[in-house]
């Protein structure tokens, strides 16, 4: 038996869910406020002094095309900027016919005046909230950004917490991903399956100490890192994956990074991790973030005979 439309959402749901959320943070912005952040200016009007701030002029045509007003607002707005000594308007020398704008050093104090209070006002909206919190929050808005804007889906990497259904798809990628790539048997997904079940235990008894991440592109899993407990005072990085499908886009780096400024903040002075040689471009990675060499010790394991590796990093 088929199914009906009657079971996906009703459209008008969206959209009302959408109009709310719009109310809702526009009221955090206090973008309907007469003057905003406290200053003789509209949301349209800061707007179009941020553009202007961008570039050392720009003609009215790409301005309106910029800002989206219409042409006889924006001239409205722009004569009372002339007016208040804002901006300088001149011709195109490559075509007369078009007026160019620029900011004087009034309107760029202006600019800067808006630009500061903006960031301030932002950055008390996010203190209250902590890095885990903080990531999902921007993460959320990539994502928007991604759906409704111009910007490729796959430029948008996000970083995130480890989520349900995240501690399967690590075990399975690295079997999958090292049984193409390296011809590794399924032993090595056996050891990744007790790892990701000890890392769950270990963060259930200290979040504060052991932390995971997932890298997303389009809301796709790409890549993944772990940062547990080794001692009381040494970190260990685990399992780094980046997929073949998102290599060379940085994702690997930041992942490393991630760890590391966790490690930091946790109270660790030493962060470790096991590889082994003929991981050579996870190598490459590690001595780019600081790493060193400490160790190496030949073993037969995941069905290859192999240099095990251990690498360093004082932090």
């Amino acid at each position: 038996m088929g199914t009906t439309a009657a079971a996906d959402p009703p459209l008008a749901d969206d959209v009302a869910a959408i109009r709310a959320f719009s109310r809702f943070y526009t009221g955090i912005l206090g973008v309907l406020d007469e003057g905003l952040l406290e200053t003789p200016y509209t949301l349209t009007e800061a707007r179009l002094l941020y553009e202007l701030a961008q570039q050392d002029d720009l003609e009215v045509v790409e301005l309106r095309r910029s800002v989206g007003v219409d042409g006889g607002y924006l001239s409205r707005l722009l004569s009372r900027f002339h007016a208040d000594g804002l901006i300088r308007r001149t011709r195109s020398v490559a075509d007369g016919r078009r007026q160019v704008v620029q900011l004087t050093k009034k309107g760029r104090s202006a600019f800067e005046v808006l630009n500061g209070r903006s960031a301030d006002q932002v950055g008390g909206m996010l203190a209250s909230l902590d890095l885990d919190q903080r990531r999902r929050l921007v993460g959320a808005m990539n994502t928007i950004e991604s759906l409704l804007g111009e910007v490729e889906p796959r430029d948008m990497v996000v970083l995130r917490p480890l989520g349900p259904g995240d501690h399967g798809w690590i075990v399975q990628r690295h079997g999958l991903v090292y049984a193409q790539e390296f011809g590794w048997d399924e032993t090595f997904e056996g050891l990744v399956a007790r790892i990701m079940a000890d890392f769950v235990d270990e963060r259930e008894r200290d979040p504060k100490r052991v932390a995971g991440w997932i890298a997303e592109i389009a809301g796709e899993p790409v890549g993944c890192v772990l940062c547990v407990a080794k001692d009381a005072t040494t970190a260990q990085l685990r399992l780094l994956l980046v997929d073949p499908m998102a290599r060379g886009s940085g994702i690997g780096g930041r992942l490393i990074d991630e760890c590391i400024r966790f490690a930091r903040r946790a109270g660790y002075t030493r962060l470790v991790l096991w590889t082994n040689d003929v991981l050579t471009d996870a190598r490459r990675l590690y001595d780019q973030a600081g790493f060193h060499l400490t160790e190496e010790n030949p073993h037969h394991s995941f069905g290859h005979d192999l240099v095990g590796q251990t690498l360093a990093l004082d932090l």
